[in-house]
């Protein structure tokens, strides 16, 4: 048995095909699947149903999987603790980013984080949050960056900022002579929203949820993107809600739009999660620092009042 085995057989799992799992370990077919059949005949049982389409676990297959998880893990583990040793940043490090922190975020870090640490491979996918959760428990992600807190089991979070919610109130909308907004003031009837599995728009939901003026019935208007519920904003058709760092570059007309809300600010919570075992953490170490400092200036709001995606 060889740890490369066990890496052949994980990518089968994932992929449930001999030949899309040896493309993705960059081996030929016929390797990969000889070495997945010593294993099978090494332990004599079938880890894998090849009679099914796509290929299947076998019952005993899956708790192999499990512990080649452990056991890839923990070898990888090895390379972490030589690395560090020797003050080593470098290598592959996939990040995994949440849609609606992506677009203001990476560009505000990755520049200064590149330049600080060339010899790190920073491979960055854009996930929803629960994708993102699954992708850390599997080993696909080294760490990833939403909105806290989640309270996963074997997950690390670390706060990376607060930031507050916007409110975009164009002129002709009911609350556009309010100075600043309270959270009564919130009817759901005339908010545009994010579509469903984004969690900002779950915590602008738990954010009504303390205002009388709440019924979910009322949402209409969803949407994938910050900039078409602007738009739609601007054609009368409600006020949104937007994170601060999306404010930063609407053009001055726009800007004019914008109502902030009385201390304590409603904010979310944005961190640096990654999974316990702490792989590559003087990596995730170098992200968090470089990030902070970046954001640290951008957002001066110090009075917040943080709202979860799992607040009831």
């Amino acid at each position: 048995m060889t740890i490369t085995q066990l890496r052949y057989v994980l990518a089968v799992a994932e992929h449930q095909n001999f030949t899309l799992a040896a493309e993705k370990s960059f081996v030929t077919q016929p390797t990969l699947s000889m070495q997945v059949q010593k294993l099978e005949d090494e332990l004599d049982i079938q880890i894998f149903d090849r009679g099914k389409k796509p290929i299947t676990v076998t019952e005993v297959g899956k708790k192999i999987v499990d512990q080649a998880k452990n056991i890839v893990n923990e070898a990888n583990r090895i390379k972490d603790i030589v690395d560090q040793e020797k003050g080593y940043i470098g290598g592959d490090f996939t990040l995994g980013i949440i849609p609606t922190i992506m677009p203001t975020l990476l560009p505000m870090f990755l520049k200064t984080f590149i330049k600080k640490y060339p010899k790190v491979n920073l491979i960055i996918k854009e996930q929803n949050t629960e994708r993102l959760i699954e992708n850390l428990e599997d080993g696909h992600l080294d760490a990833a960056i939403a909105a806290t807190p989640l309270e996963v089991d074997f997950l690390k979070e670390r706060p990376l900022y607060y930031e507050p919610f916007v409110g975009y109130v164009p002129k002709n909308h009911r609350l556009s002579p309010a100075a600043k907004l309270e959270t009564d003031d919130l009817d759901t009837s005339d908010i545009l929203l994010l579509q469903d599995g984004h969690c900002f728009r779950d915590g602008v939901l738990n954010l009504c949820k303390s205002s009388k003026k709440f019924g979910e019935d009322n949402f209409q208007l969803q949407s994938g993107s910050f900039e078409t519920l602007i738009n739609l904003s601007d054609e009368g058709l409600g006020m949104t809600l937007l994170p601060f760092l999306n404010t930063l570059e609407l053009e001055d007309k726009r800007k004019q739009n914008l109502k902030y809300f009385v201390d304590p600010s409603p904010a979310r919570e944005v961190s640096l999660i990654y999974h316990k075992k702490e792989l590559k953490i003087q990596i995730t170490e170098a992200l968090r620092e470089v990030i902070s400092s970046v954001v640290r200036g951008a957002i001066a709001f110090q009075d917040v009042k943080i709202i979860s995606p799992l607040s009831k």
